[in-house]
């Protein structure tokens, strides 16, 4: 798949996104965020699925605000978005981070160690519905998540949805990334596109539809990053 066409910014001024990243972004990313962040571009061939930093920073102003103390994370890639609400939560604060395959954590991992975080981790290699499904059985009223992170595969967020709506406390926050997919979903669906791109668009404009009606939550699409869809639990 060629990303060189591609940008992880919606907004159409890339000279205004530089300005958002050089103003607000960069003198605040903490070193070792910064650190990963580079390494990710520099040594992993799909880089381009990594938070963007800006993403990373509101994130960890929305943990702090909630003083989230235990959260879940679905899609974990090299963990830049894992680092910094692990940066975020207190020292008492746990995540449940899952993903398919370790391999791309372990770049990570090192950054994760250095910053004295990897306490608060408790990573499962693992397709994220069946330990979703377990969860649902075993956790208990008074355990649920505060919030919840998903950035993986976006034919699954649906599933995902239905059963984070449960497992994240009332007045908690589920948090879906890539929901402008490129601004592909408010296009026609271009048939030169990579079938990843197609499936993509398909499935995330299914879901954008949904949450927008699901009356269990209350709901903003972000126009950062590639586009992030902040839900509050309502009941």
């Amino acid at each position: 798949m060629d990303h060189s066409s591609f940008q992880k910014n919606i907004l159409r001024s890339d000279a205004l996104h530089q300005y958002i990243l050089e103003t607000s972004v960069y003198p605040r990313e903490h070193e070792l965020l910064k650190g990963l962040r580079e390494k990710t571009n520099k040594e992993h061939k799909m880089a381009l699925m990594s938070v963007p930093p800006e993403e990373g920073q509101l994130m960890c102003v929305l943990l702090k605000l909630m003083n989230a103390k235990k959260t879940i994370e679905i899609g974990v890639f090299t963990g830049y978005s894992l680092l910094a609400t692990a940066l975020a939560l207190p020292k008492d604060g746990k995540i449940t981070a899952i993903d398919i395959d370790r391999s791309a954590y372990e770049v990570g991992l090192p950054f994760i160690k250095e910053a004295g975080v990897e306490h608060k981790i408790n990573f499962i290699e693992s397709p994220a519905l069946p330990v979703l499904d377990k969860l649902l059985e075993e956790v208990k009223e008074d355990e649920l998540f505060d919030f919840a992170f998903v950035d993986a595969d976006k034919t699954n967020y649906g599933e995902y949805h239905e059963r984070l709506v449960k497992l994240v406390k009332v007045g908690g926050m589920i948090a879906y990334d890539n929901t402008l997919w490129l601004g592909t979903v408010a296009v026609p669906e271009d048939p030169s596109h990579d079938p990843i791109v197609k499936e993509g668009r398909s499935a995330l404009v299914k879901l954008n539809k949904f949450l927008a009606a699901d009356p269990r939550i209350e709901a903003s699409l972000v126009s950062i990053g590639d586009g992030l869809t902040i839900c509050r639990r309502r009941y």
